[in-house]
């Protein structure tokens, strides 16, 4: 008898991911599948995935892929893969299938639903707020129309969203609620933000307030034309820089009118470190951070560095409290959102790391961390030089001035509710580093 062989892709770009996998290599198979899958066909799609799966131990997943593939033209075997895609965060392999499941059942809840959750775990809003306008005649209030005022803020369509908002009722569930206030005061940011600036796709500190609430310092002046729109990249951080942020910090406090009478130094070093200068800068005494203290600012240098316990303390808003970050990673948001932010980075390294330098065999290498008391490095911040960098000379100017204007015109909506985690860069594009 003869064996048959092994069913294989016929797609180039499936080829290369199963090529992989033939050689053990699942994280480069992972890569050949993460961008140009849209349209590829869905039964050789599926076929890599069981694969994959299998390899990972997702039994879940490499069941639904090998039903998807057996039979790539049911809907319940391309809403039981999208689905399995989404729980196992690859959302952007679901697209396709839950895109053709709600092609063929075109009244299907369940498929809108799921396809516009793997849309927003891809940052897709605007082909979100496509598909769920193009169901506008099957759409729940809770959730379909509120994921429609969600998807068009996180797009920037702001008209769209105004429109659709006008058309909710009141939930009657209880659990929709807390997200019908965070809504609510969204839009309020935005109307507010609306005064100080444009709300564009380059209106990067006005959008960061309007999702979440946060004052951005700080933008990047490298890159700005060149897809960065005042987000870092890669940072090597420095005293200076961290000097300015405070700085700017104290010029947001005043411009809002806001009084904080201590300064909370969190746990971990990085942010004990600021706080203890923030202290110097403000003028004010510092403590351990106490998540009942009032009319006091929280100083954490990176939330991603923030233990979860103590995490859990700054969900909900004290009174008077202002949770300041200074360096915020916008493609691994912390699971809090601050209220004030210095910069925005993929990657940085805080200045006490170590700093990257050429040997003089022409190799680069890493410094020692600082084993200083961080009471030392703190002071080293305060003497630092508080010039802001030139940058390029091509990214807008960013002066105080444009600042603390901002800050004025929003300080009515700002330290509103509570600090949710924010799951999406919005409408402000910025080139991404893998």
């Amino acid at each position: 008898m003869f064996s048959r062989k092994p069913r294989r892709p016929k797609s180039p770009e499936l080829r290369k991911a199963w090529d992989a996998l033939d050689a053990g290599d699942i994280p480069g198979a992972l890569r050949h599948l993460r961008s140009g899958t849209d349209d590829l066909p869905l039964d050789e799609l599926a076929l890599v995935v069981a694969r994959v799966a299998g390899s990972a131990g997702f039994d879940d997943l490499r069941q639904a892929a090998d039903a998807l593939a057996s039979r790539p033209d049911r809907p319940q075997e391309l809403y039981d893969f999208g689905y399995a895609c989404v729980e196992r965060g690859v959302a952007h392999l679901a697209i396709p299938a839950l895109r053709e499941a709600l092609r063929l059942l075109p009244g299907s809840k369940a498929a809108l639903r799921e396809l516009v959750s793997a849309y927003e775990r891809e940052e897709r809003h605007g082909e979100a707020v496509q598909v769920l306008a193009a169901h506008e005649d099957i759409l729940d209030d809770w959730p379909d129309r509120y994921l429609l005022v969600h998807n068009a803020l996180m797009s920037g369509d702001l008209p769209l969203a105004r429109r659709q908002q006008a058309l909710l009722p009141d939930p009657e569930d209880q659990q929709w609620l807390p997200a019908q206030t965070r809504q609510r005061r969204m839009l309020e940011r935005a109307a507010s933000a609306e005064a100080a600036g444009a709300l564009d796709r380059t209106d990067l500190r006005g959008w960061q307030y309007v999702l979440g609430g946060t004052v951005l310092g700080t933008l990047s002046p490298y890159g700005f034309g060149a897809g960065m729109t005042g987000r870092y990249a890669w940072l090597q951080d420095s005293y200076d820089q961290c000097l300015y942020g405070l700085l700017r910090l104290k010029a947001v406090l005043a411009a809002a009118g806001a009084r904080p009478t201590s300064v909370s130094l969190l746990p971990d070093r990085g942010s004990r470190i600021l706080g203890l200068a923030a202290a110097e800068v403000l003028g004010l005494p510092a403590g351990p951070f106490d998540p009942e203290r009032a009319d006091t600012v929280v100083v954490a240098y990176d939330l991603n560095e923030v233990s979860p316990e103590v995490i859990g303390g700054l969900f909900e808003r004290t009174p008077g409290q202002i949770l300041h970050e200074h360096a915020s990673c916008w493609t691994d948001a912390p699971a809090v959102t601050a209220d004030s932010v210095t910069l925005l980075h993929q990657s940085a390294t805080a200045p006490w790391d170590g700093v990257l330098r050429q040997t003089e065999d022409g190799e680069v290498e890493r410094t020692p961390a600082d084993a200083r008391p961080e009471s030392e490095i703190a002071a080293d911040i305060v003497a630092a030089d508080p010039a802001p960098d030139e940058g390029d000379g091509e990214s807008p100017a960013d002066p105080d001035e444009r600042l603390t204007a901002f800050v004025t015109a929003v300080r009515d909506t700002w330290l509103q509710g509570d600090r949710v985690h924010l799951p999406s860069s919005g409408p402000v594009p910025s080139s991404r580093f893998l």
